[in-house]
């Protein structure tokens, strides 16, 4: 890893899930999900970024999401799925990004509000464009996604030290 190179961190919130009489973590996608899953993965394949590492929440709607999304990308990462990343807060996210090798260069997190908006927030200490403002506007719907870039080792990441580069969500 060039060290003029940023490594690349995309927080993908699931896609839209149904509310079948299940536990909150076995539950599945809606028909709408699993068509903005698809259209997300088309989105981050768009950005040209090559991910080496997904961590994924183990609920079922994150598993699905990801594996529809992924099927877009050129270049499938090594997947990881995560406990910890299933209704974690910001601050227990970094934990688990903290814990990522240094020879990953960009990583996708696949996961759930509140965590991923108010991670994304918290990380980003500078903004390109008007990333954040249509983040906060919309929210951080089902499917949406933020990429940030960062300059240092995993174990370094903590708030404020990442710059949020781009947002998307399936309405824009």
């Amino acid at each position: 890893m060039s060290v003029a190179e940023p490594r690349r961190i995309a927080l993908f919130r699931h896609a839209k899930a149904d509310w079948p009489q299940v536990s909150d973590h076995d539950r599945p996608l809606a028909e709408r999900g699993r068509k903005d899953a698809a259209v997300a993965g088309r989105r981050l394949a768009d950005t040209g970024i090559a991910f080496d590492l997904a961590l994924c929440s183990t609920a079922v709607r994150t598993r699905e999401t990801w594996k529809l999304a992924v099927h877009e990308l050129a270049h499938r990462p090594k997947t990881t799925y995560e406990e910890r990343v299933y209704e974690a807060s910001p601050g227990e996210l970094i934990a688990v990004l903290n814990e990522i090798p240094d020879d990953v260069q960009n990583v996708i997190l696949i996961g759930h509000n509140p965590g991923v908006h108010g991670l994304a927030d918290i990380l980003a200490g500078d903004c390109e464009g008007d990333a954040r403002e249509r983040m906060n506007r919309r929210g951080f719907p089902a499917a949406g996604f933020a990429l940030l870039s960062y300059d240092g080792a995993w174990k370094s990441l903590e708030p404020a030290v990442a710059t949020l580069t781009d947002y998307w969500a399936p309405s824009e």
